[in-house]
C-alpha cells in the first residue's frame, strides 16, 4: 500500500499543486482546508505523513500540530512564509519534523516528504507488482513466475522506479535525477545499458517485455508495445 499524506493547507492552489505533484509521485492524497477538518481527518484517516500550513483559519497549524502531538508521533511538514528563527524554532517546538517556507519549489518539498517518510518508517517494506513480476523493497529482490532475480544496487533502483511509475512514460532526464541523482547529458548511454541488462534478466526465460522504449522520450513499463 502507498503511503497516505494529508495536506492542511487554505490555499487552494497550493493545495492543488500538491495534490497533483504528490499523486504523481504514487501517494495517495487527502486535503482539509481548516486546521479543525484537518485534525479530524488525521485522526481518523491515520495518514503517514502531514503537510500542515502554519496560517489557517479557525485554528491555526500551531495549535493543530500540538494536538497531533498529544495523540502521535504522525512526521509533520510544516509550511509558512514566516522565516525567522524564533517562528522556525516556535514551529519545531510545537512538534514539526520539517520546516518549508513559502514560496518553494515542488521537487524540495518530494525530497523532503521523501526524507521524512525514510526516517520514520525505516522498517516498512513494501511489495509492488505489476504484470506477473513483484518486487520486494525489504530483500531488494525481484520475482517473476516463481523464478528470483538477483538484481545489483542499479538494477534494482532503476526497476523499483518503473514499479512505482507503471504505465507513465519516464523521461531520460527524470530516470537520471531520480537514480542517478544528476543528469549525464544527452550523449550517455549508460540508461541503455542498464535497461538492457534488466530485459535480460526480466525475460530470460522468455517472458513477454514489460519495458519498452518511447523513441526520443525515455521508458514505460507497461503490458504490450
Amino acid at each position: 500500500m502507498n503511503e497516505r499524506i494529508l495536506i492542511i493547507e487554505d490555499d487552494e492552489a497550493i493545495v492543488r499543486l500538491l495534490r497533483r505533484g504528490l499523486a504523481y509521485e504514487g501517494y495517495q492524497v487527502d486535503t482539509a482546508l481548516d486546521g479543525q477538518t484537518g485534525l479530524a481527518l488525521a485522526r481518523d484517516g491515520h495518514p503517514d505523513l502531514i503537510i500542515l500550513d502554519w496560517m489557517l483559519p479557525g485554528m491555526d497549524g500551531l495549535e493543530v500540530c500540538r494536538r497531533l502531538r498529544t495523540g502521535g508521533s504522525v512526521p509533520i511538514l510544516m509550511l509558512t512564509a514566516k522565516d525567522t528563527i524564533q517562528d522556525r524554532v516556535q514551529g519545531l517546538d510545537a512538534g514539526a519534523d520539517d520546516y518549508l517556507v513559502k514560496p518553494f519549489e515542488l521537487d524540495e518539498l518530494l525530497a523532503r516528504v521523501r526524507a521524512l517518510l525514510r526516517r520514520t518508517q525505516p522498517e516498512r517494506t513494501q511489495v509492488l507488482t505489476f504484470a506477473d513480476l513483484t518486487l520486494d523493497t525489504g530483500t531488494r529482490q525481484a520475482i517473476r513466475k516463481g523464478r528470483i532475480i538477483s538484481l545489483t544496487a542499479k538494477e534494482y533502483e532503476l526497476l523499483e522506479l518503473f514499479m512505482r511509475h507503471p504505465r507513465q512514460v519516464l523521461t531520460r532526464e527524470m530516470i537520471f535525477d531520480r537514480v542517478w541523482g544528476y543528469d549525464f547529458g544527452g550523449e550517455s548511454n549508460v540508461l541503455d545499458v542498464y535497461i538492457r541488462y534488466l530485459r535480460q534478466k526480466l525475460e530470460a526465460e522468455g517472458e513477454m517485455r514489460l519495458l519498452h522504449t518511447v523513441r526520443g522520450v525515455g521508458y514505460v513499463l507497461r503490458e504490450n508495445p
